[in-house]
């Protein structure tokens, strides 16, 4: 019997694969546990189908991203904080401040998630902070902190 595997199977191969087992082991446990499908010629054109939506939508959300990037590289976002008496940001800009000033002021939406910032951010002036968008794509924010 000819299966497609829907999942990898530790002992049988990967995703994708169309193998040839027992017709017991393939009935029995692949198909019912729902680690694979009987590979007939619908299934193995539904399967090619899937997959090719699938990378056409990655394509399409990696060209957004891009464009994400190139837009997020060329702001500059300003942040007013309030100054402590030693004349040092009263607290630490936050990730849900950026997040916050991005939405505001330009209307992009980034999950606090993606912000990754190196060190704490306690001082007025010019900063910068990564942000990872997904698929490995990176874009460099460029903050000035004000005093309010």
């Amino acid at each position: 019997m000819k299966v497609l595997l829907i999942k990898d199977v530790k002992s049988l191969g990967k995703t994708g694969e169309i193998k040839e087992v027992k017709d017991g082991y393939g009935k029995n446990f692949l198909i019912k546990k729902g680690f694979a499908k009987h590979a007939t010629p619908e299934v193995i054109a539904q399967w090619e189908e899937e997959q090719r939506r699938k990378a056409e939508a990655e394509a399409k959300e990696i060209a957004e991203l891009t464009a994400l990037k190139e837009r997020l590289q060329e702001l500059e976002v300003t942040i007013a904080k309030k100054l402590g008496n030693t004349g040092h940001l009263f607290g630490a800009v936050t990730k849900e401040d950026i997040a916050a000033a991005l939405k505001n002021g330009h209307g992009i939406e980034i999950d606090k998630k993606q912000i990754e910032i190196k060190q704490p951010i306690k001082m007025t002036g010019k900063h910068d902070v990564d942000l990872k968008l997904g698929h490995g794509i990176h874009a460099t924010l460029h903050l000035d902190i004000v005093p309010e």
